[in-house]
């Protein structure tokens, strides 16, 4: 497995054993939710409380997301829409009349806080 983990909840608690160990860590953004899944377990088990003493957040906000313990906070993206605006660019250079996307234009996002501490 890579040090970057290959995006399953498997690698996510093995690669978030690592910071569950350091008290010096007080958040962890995760790549996916899936892996999110996972450094939440490997943090139970060392004893380490999210939200309380470290902050996790994923990324996909998938549905399940809202039902863990503690629900995890994430970063919600409209994957439909960035794969729309990925095809813009390839049609525009076959059909001239297509409009090609802004360069400068981003996909927006949205952090979706569940549990923070002191909430």
């Amino acid at each position: 497995m890579s040090s970057f983990g290959d995006w399953s909840a498997d690698s996510g608690y093995h690669l978030g054993r690592r910071p569950a160990r350091r008290a010096d860590v007080i958040a962890v953004f995760v790549s996916n939710d899936q892996m999110a899944l996972g450094v939440l377990h490997a943090l139970h088990e060392a004893g380490r409380p999210v939200p309380g003493e470290i902050s996790v957040v994923g990324y996909d906000d998938i549905p399940e997301a809202a039902h863990l313990l503690p629900p995890l906070t994430t970063v919600r993206t409209d994957f439909a829409e960035i794969g729309t605006r990925s095809l813009q660019l390839p049609l525009s250079r076959i059909d001239d009349s297509a409009k090609p996307p802004r360069p400068e234009s981003l996909v927006p996002v949205d952090l979706v806080i569940r549990a923070a501490p002191g909430r």
